[in-house]
C-alpha cells in the first residue's frame, strides 16, 4: 500500500514538471514569433530643414568666343622672309607680325617714282608754254591727265610695298599661325588669327518661354569643363530682339569676367543666369525628394519613425530646393535610405549628431 502511494506521488510530480515545461516552451515560442513579427529599423541618414537664400537660375551650355577676332590675310603674293610673333603672343593694333620679300616691290616703286618726276617736269615745262599760248590745250590737258595717272600708279606701288609688312589689325593674342618662313603666299591667303579675349563671351540660345525672365545686366555664373572647380562671374551683355522661328529660341550674350586670363576661346562650359532670388526661405537637400505621381514628397523623421509628407517646391539649385509648404524649420528629413522606407517605418538614424551640428552651405 505504501509503495503504491509513493508511486502515485512520483507520477503526479513528473506530470506537473512536464506541464510546466510545456508552458515555458509555449511562452518562448510566442516571444520568438513576436520578435520575428517586429519590424527591423531601417538605417537612414537625415538632414535638417534650414533657412537661407536661394536663386532661380536658367542654365544652358555654351562655347566661349572672343568679342573680337580677326583673320589676317596676305594682301600681296610673295615669299615670307620673317615671322616676328608666335602663337600665344600678345599684340597691339599696327604691330608688325611678319614680312614678305619686297625687293620687286621696291623696284616697282622706284620706277613709278621716276616716271612721276619725269611727267612732273614735263608738265611744268608745258604749263609755261601753254600760258604763252605756244601749245594747244588738248596737248596740255592730255599731259596733265598722264601725270595724274602716274601719280596714282606711284601711290599704288607705295601701298603695295606697305603690304609687304604684315601688321595686326586689332589688339589681342595670336591664337593661330598658319605660315612658315619661306612659304609662298598668294593674295588673301590666311596668315594669322588674332583673338581679343577681353572680354570673353558666352553665347546661349534661350527658349522663347524664358523671354521675360532674362534681362540685360543680370548676374551669371560660368563653369568650363577644363576647370570645374572654379566659377567665373559674368553678366548678361545683350539680348537679341528677335526669336528664331526655326528653333524657337533667342540669342543671349553673357560677358565673362576673367581677370587672370585663364579662359580661352572655344572652351565648352555651362552658363547659369540668375533671374530671381528668394531670401530667408525654407531649404532642404535635393537628395530628400521622392517624386511620386508628379507630387514631390519627403520622409520626415519623428522619434523612431519616418512619416511620408507631401511638399510644395519653389526655386532650386544644384544642392538645395525651396520648400513653400509641408515642412517647418528644424524638421529632419531622410536624405539616404528612403527607397527602403514605407509610411511609418521604423528608422535608425546614422548621422543624428552630425545633422544637428551641420551648418548648411548653400550653393547659390
Amino acid at each position: 500500500m505504501e509503495s503504491r502511494i509513493k508511486t502515485f506521488a512520483l507520477s503526479t510530480l513528473l506530470a506537473s514538471v512536464a506541464l510546466i515545461g510545456c508552458s515555458a516552451d509555449v511562452k518562448l515560442g510566442e516571444e520568438a514569433e513576436a520578435k520575428k513579427k517586429e519590424e527591423p529599423a531601417v538605417p537612414v541618414e537625415v538632414a535638417e530643414v534650414v533657412r537661407g537664400d536661394i536663386n532661380a537660375v536658367y542654365s544652358n551650355t555654351t562655347t566661349l568666343e572672343a568679342e573680337e577676332e580677326a583673320l589676317v590675310v596676305a594682301k600681296a603674293s610673295e615669299i615670307i622672309t620673317d615671322i616676328l610673333v608666335e602663337e600665344g603672343d600678345s599684340v597691339v593694333a599696327g604691330q608688325v607680325l611678319a614680312r614678305l620679300n619686297t625687293e620687286k616691290m621696291q623696284l616697282e616703286l622706284m620706277q613709278a617714282q621716276a616716271n612721276l618726276k619725269r611727267l612732273k617736269a614735263e608738265l611744268d615745262r608745258n604749263q609755261r608754254i601753254y600760258e604763252k599760248k605756244m601749245v594747244s590745250s588738248d596737248v596740255y590737258e592730255r599731259l596733265k591727265f598722264d601725270y595724274q595717272a602716274q601719280q596714282a600708279a606711284y601711290e599704288l606701288a607705295k601701298l603695295q610695298l606697305d603690304y609687304g609688312t604684315i601688321r595686326a589689325p586689332i589688339s589681342g593674342v595670336v591664337s593661330e599661325r598658319m605660315i612658315k618662313v619661306g612659304n609662298m603666299v598668294k593674295l588673301n591667303d590666311p596668315l594669322f588669327r588674332i583673338s581679343d579675349f577681353d572680354p570673353l563671351l558666352a553665347v546661349i540660345h534661350v527658349p522663347e518661354r524664358e523671354l521675360f525672365k532674362i534681362q540685360k545686366g543680370q548676374f551669371a555664373q560660368v563653369k568650363v569643363d577644363a576647370n570645374l572647380d572654379k566659377v567665373f562671374a559674368g553678366q548678361v551683355l545683350r539680348i537679341s530682339p528677335v526669336v528664331d522661328a526655326t528653333s524657337g529660341t533667342f540669342k543671349v550674350t553673357v560677358e565673362v569676367n576673367d581677370p587672370d586670363s585663364t579662359l580661352r576661346s572655344g572652351m565648352f562650359g555651362r552658363v547659369n543666369v540668375v533671374y530671381a532670388n528668394h531670401k530667408d526661405t525654407l531649404l532642404v537637400s535635393k537628395a530628400a525628394l521622392i517624386a511620386e505621381e508628379d507630387k514631390p514628397t519627403v520622409f520626415v523623421v519623428s522619434g523612431e519613425k519616418a512619416e511620408k509628407q507631401a511638399v510644395k517646391l519653389g526655386f532650386e539649385n544644384s544642392n538645395y530646393v525651396e520648400i513653400t509648404s509641408g515642412l517647418d524649420q528644424g524638421d529632419l528629413v531622410v536624405t539616404a535610405g528612403q527607397n527602403s522606407l514605407k509610411n511609418a517605418s521604423k528608422v535608425n538614424v546614422l548621422n543624428r549628431k552630425e545633422s544637428n551640428k551641420e551648418i548648411a552651405k548653400l550653393d547659390n
